[in-house]
């Protein structure tokens, strides 16, 4: 389990977590590209985060997964417990599942803006596979071009172009919307590490399939 600082709150973090490394460097002090849009609608509101859900949401067992794309027990999660149970609770209609991301770094706030890109479910977690199964690659210079770089390469594998990852990436309303939604939600169910589960409102660390299996049996019924 993966327990570092979450970003702090207040505009200066959000300003650092700027979106824009899609074309060039960044400015020094903002994070963002020259001219990349980090503003609010013109009527002042964010755009609306679209929750990311899959299984069957009519289930009587709800599943919220509280995770980061760069943290490494997230992605052996996803290598391990989440493909048995997405294969025997997910795809089977038994829970409906819903992932949630936190952000510790930039990076993983570019990474949800390229597997949000379409803002389809589908797509989100088709994406989010990659990312994770590719982590240590597209993360792994620590070079902030880089990284980007290497998430435009892996977002192509699945269709998408540099105009649309240009709009994507240079998004900031975005951006910000993901920063707010992010820090009301850990907030609200008090999520200090990750990966955290909250199953029916009920709070759990990292655990082993066999674990998880017999608290979702049990709420099963």
């Amino acid at each position: 389990m993966e327990r570092r600082t979450l970003l702090a709150a207040g505009g200066g973090a959000l300003v650092a977590l700027g979106a824009g490394w899609s074309l060039t460097r960044p400015d020094a002090e903002t994070g963002l590209l020259p001219g990349a849009a980090n503003a609010q609608a013109a009527d002042g509101a964010l755009p609306t985060v679209i929750e990311m859900s899959q299984g069957n949401p009519d289930a009587a067992v709800e599943v919220v997964e509280y995770a980061s794309f760069t943290c490494p027990h997230c992605a052996a999660f996803h290598a391990n417990q989440y493909q048995s149970l997405k294969a025997n609770y997910i795809d089977t209609g038994k829970i409906n599942f819903i992932y949630r991301e936190v952000y510790f770094d930039r990076p993983g706030l570019w990474a949800s803006l390229i597997a949000r890109c379409t803002d389809t479910p589908e797509f989100f977690f088709g994406v989010s596979e990659v990312i994770y199964e590719r982590q240590s690659d597209w993360l792994g210079s620590g070079d902030p071009a880089t990284i980007v770089q290497d998430l435009r390469t892996l977002a192509k594998t699945a269709g998408l172009d540099d105009a649309t990852l240009d709009a994507c990436l240079s998004d900031g309303a975005k951006a910000e919307s993901l920063y707010t939604w992010y820090q009301a939600n850990a907030e609200k169910d008090g999520i200090t590490s990750t990966p955290s589960f909250l199953i029916n409102n009920q709070k759990y660390s990292n655990m082993a399939y066999d674990e998880f299996a017999n608290v979702l049996d049990e709420k099963l019924g």
